[in-house]
């Protein structure tokens, strides 16, 4: 009996409750709104959650207000807007729909979002400079770059104690000072010490349980779903990065989890296939584009989208609170670094992925709006084929612009790489023993 009341509240309660956390984050947003207090806007890679914190700033995550809209399936009608307005069809779609959502005055399908107070961004991403110029332009704003130094090769990343690293460590320590000066102005609040140590203690604890998560999944079978479930785990940490709540809804998942390993009980009915997801997944068919994997029995182990879209939480840093500023420093060259690279040097880390999941194929899924992740995936996947003996798909469409999306094109491709994986065990079944 006791099995089965443990199976009944445990097994799904991550995505319940994550789904919860979002509603609420919304409602905060909405409230925020209504009272005029502005937002600081911020973007995944490289939030600042921890430090914003400190100032009390609702935390506005424009990438995530776009990808809901097309989630709940009016992405268009934004789209559409921002076209109208003047943007071109060709940039990314992310920052038209918000676009949208500012000319309609922060009204968006899941509440109100407030005005920016002040913008925060990181050059993980090209697009998030323009971006945020945008609202600079609409609202006078104050916006703040983060600059953080990328690896400079493939397989030259530096870490603490390298001369080159400690450098870099010092160069993003001297920014988040003049990042400090600026909050106390905009928020009229003094910067205190002691939050910003409390904020690090939750995020340590949202590192580490992301962390294990990830190990978790290796188990057979796989116990969530990267690309279904895994967009909700990103939600939370985005959003709830540096809090109680964050902190324990991912010790909370991080138990759901165990507890499915040690009973066996996969994320499928009968698990076929474990496939590794390179890029952001589409939006527009989101439920739709997963049942073309999971029909077959395939399930998505891990991807990329959980490590650059995690805000570094995949890496597990665990800040020091003896000395918060100069950590904090370090754990946002090393978060934001790992991001970039799992978008710009990912065959390594797919070789490695391959290994640690026993992943049996991969799908790579470049996208018409974001040029950051899409470029250069064909030859990245050439090189990975040319390192490792796994089969691979390649299936274009977007994150957020339906006119581009055939779902009949995408299940044609999808049933032919599962055909080939199907005949591929089937004749190394039938192989003599060497």
């Amino acid at each position: 009996m006791n099995g089965a009341r443990d199976t009944h509240e445990l097994v799904g309660r991550g995505n319940q409750a994550g789904a919860q956390l979002f509603r609420d984050w919304f409602d905060e947003l909405n409230a925020a709104a209504a009272e005029d207090r502005r937002g600081a806007y911020v973007f995944v890679m490289g939030s600042l959650a921890e430090l914003l914190r400190v100032f009390d700033f609702p935390l506005v995550f424009p990438e995530i207000n776009s990808l809901q809209t097309a989630v709940r399936r009016v992405a268009h009608e934004y789209l559409n807007e921002a076209e109208d307005y003047g943007y071109s069809p060709d940039i990314c779609g992310y920052v038209k729909a918000d676009v949208a959502v500012q000319l309609r005055h922060g009204a968006h399908p899941m509440g109100q979002i407030p005005k920016p107070a002040l913008a925060v961004y990181t050059n993980a991403c090209n697009t998030y400079i323009k971006w945020a110029e945008i609202w600079e332009r609409m609202y006078d704003i104050p916006i703040f770059t983060l600059d953080v130094p990328g690896t400079r090769g493939a397989g030259r990343q530096t870490w603490p104690g390298h001369v080159d690293f400690e450098n870099d460590r010092r160069y993003v320590r001297a920014q988040l000072g003049e990042l400090i000066t600026l909050c106390e102005r905009v928020s009229g609040k003094r910067f205190d010490i002691d939050r910003l140590r409390e904020c690090l203690m939750h995020a340590n604890a949202m590192h580490q349980s992301w962390q294990r998560l990830l190990e978790l999944n290796r188990a057979r079978p796989s116990v969530f779903n990267a690309l279904s479930d895994g967009t909700i785990y990103l939600g939370v940490s985005n959003g709830f990065r540096g809090t109680a709540a964050g902190a324990t809804y991912f010790r909370d998942l991080v138990e759901e989890m165990e507890y499915k390993v040690a009973h066996g009980i996969g994320t499928l009915t009968e698990e076929q296939y474990r496939l590794l997801f390179v890029g952001v997944p589409c939006y527009p068919i989101f439920r739709r584009f997963n049942e073309l994997f999971t029909e077959w029995g395939g399930t998505f182990v891990n991807s990329t989208y959980l490590w650059f879209a995690s805000g570094g939480s995949n890496v597990g840093f665990q800040y020091d609170l003896a000395s918060p500023l100069d950590s904090l420093a370090e754990g946002v060259l090393v978060n934001v670094r790992d991001a970039m690279d799992s978008m710009f040097f990912q065959d390594r880390i797919l070789a490695q992925m391959i290994d640690d999941f026993s992943a049996d194929g991969i799908v790579y899924h470049p996208i018409k709006s974001c040029r950051t992740v899409s470029t250069g995936l064909a030859d990245n996947r050439r090189a990975l084929m040319q390192q490792r003996d796994i089969p691979s798909l390649f299936i274009e469409s977007d994150m957020m612009d339906r006119r581009v999306v055939s779902e009949a094109q995408l299940k044609n491709r999808a049933d032919a790489f599962f055909e080939g994986l199907g005949a591929r065990r089937h004749q190394a079944a039938t192989l003599p023993a060497t």
